[in-house]
């Protein structure tokens, strides 16, 4: 029975039950010799007694590396994820890694079938594949994995790997006091995936900067989006048609300002004269958008990089000191944004 529950525990479940970090786990298992002698003891003894050793073995039966970093996306429609990916293949090149890239196509409302799914990728991956695994967005809370692993803007905040996020509430409430200085007072908000803590996390930036500038919030102006520029596209025209319609947009992503750029367009609102629009992403895209974005830069490459930097660490058995990595956020100022002309809103 002790080698059946043994080959069902994690290095997750070692670290918790030993009150010491995965890397320091890692490091245990690997002989490292900066680990304290205490601390190599107890958690020897903590793999005993969970009964790991059978699963050590298995894998040390495959000791050998495989120098591939597994990266898994729920979807390739975003230009997030594009640039995402770009920033982690650059990276892992640099240490002297491949990439194989994995993504699902599924339906996003089936958040069960996406965390199980996840779930079997990352088995595969770590099981004979990748040495580890980059999970973008991820629906689950844990895996169970023996091999390092890293998250990137997770559905929950209560996840029990390394992650890495964006400043998203600062860099939206940044965005807000810049509408708010040239004079838009009507500043509505199309945001992204109720099922996402970056979306909502962009909606409590929107919130908090309108309570920065003594504005109070009207609720038909917030509408909920999905990240996509058909969502930007069908939000935007619904804010547009009211009689009370905004001066001002903030999207939830840069796709969606896109979107929210062509509803003006048909409608005949000039951008910015009439109305301004913000993103937040700053995808390239943004910058050759007619007229050209202002958005606020989370710096996705910069984020795949660190979670690729994050996950080579755990590789070479180095300590990780902060679970939890947040990316500055800045304001790039182009030129879909104008003051309100004296006597309107």
């Amino acid at each position: 029975m002790s080698r059946r529950r043994g080959a069902n525990v994690t290095i997750q479940d070692v670290a918790k039950r030993a009150g010491v970090s995965i890397s320091t786990v890692s490091r245990v298992l690997n002989n490292k010799d900066d680990v304290a002698e205490e601390t190599f003891r107890h958690v020897q003894q903590v793999i005993d007694e969970l009964g790991y050793s059978s699963s050590l073995a298995a894998y040390s039966m495959r000791s050998r590396k495989t120098n591939m970093v597994g990266l898994i996306v729920p979807d390739m429609e975003h230009s997030f994820m594009v640039q995402t990916i770009r920033g982690v293949s650059r990276t892992v090149k640099q240490f002297g890694y491949d990439l194989i890239v994995y993504t699902s196509g599924r339906d996003h409302a089936d958040l069960s079938a996406m965390a199980t799914w996840e779930q079997r990728q990352v088995a595969l991956l770590n099981g004979s594949i990748a040495d580890g695994t980059i999970v973008v967005t991820p629906f689950a809370q844990s895996f169970r994995t023996t091999h390092p692993l890293v998250a990137i803007d997770p559905h929950n905040n209560a996840a029990d790997f390394p992650t890495v996020i964006s400043t998203n509430r600062t860099g939206v409430m940044e965005a807000i006091d810049y509408l708010a200085k040239l004079g838009h007072k009507r500043i509505g908000f199309i945001g992204g995936r109720a099922d996402l803590q970056s979306a909502g996390r962009r909606r409590q930036g929107y919130l908090d900067g309108l309570a920065r500038a003594g504005i109070e919030p009207v609720p038909h102006l917030m509408l909920d989006g999905d990240f996509t520029v058909d969502a930007g596209y069908r939000c935007a025209r619904i804010l547009l048609k009211l009689p009370d319609r905004p001066s001002a947009i903030m999207a939830a992503n840069d796709d969606t300002a896109v979107g929210a750029l062509q509803a003006a367009a048909d409608a005949g609102i000039a951008v910015p004269e009439e109305l301004s629009i913000i993103g937040f992403d700053n995808v390239p895209e943004a910058a050759v958008a007619k007229p050209a974005l202002t958005t606020v830069d989370q710096s996705i490459e910069l984020m795949g990089y660190t979670a690729t930097k994050l996950l080579m660490d755990m590789l070479q058995g180095r300590e990780i000191t902060e679970q939890l990595v947040k990316i500055p956020t800045k304001l790039v100022i182009r030129d879909s944004c104008a003051a309100v002309k004296p006597g309107t809103r």
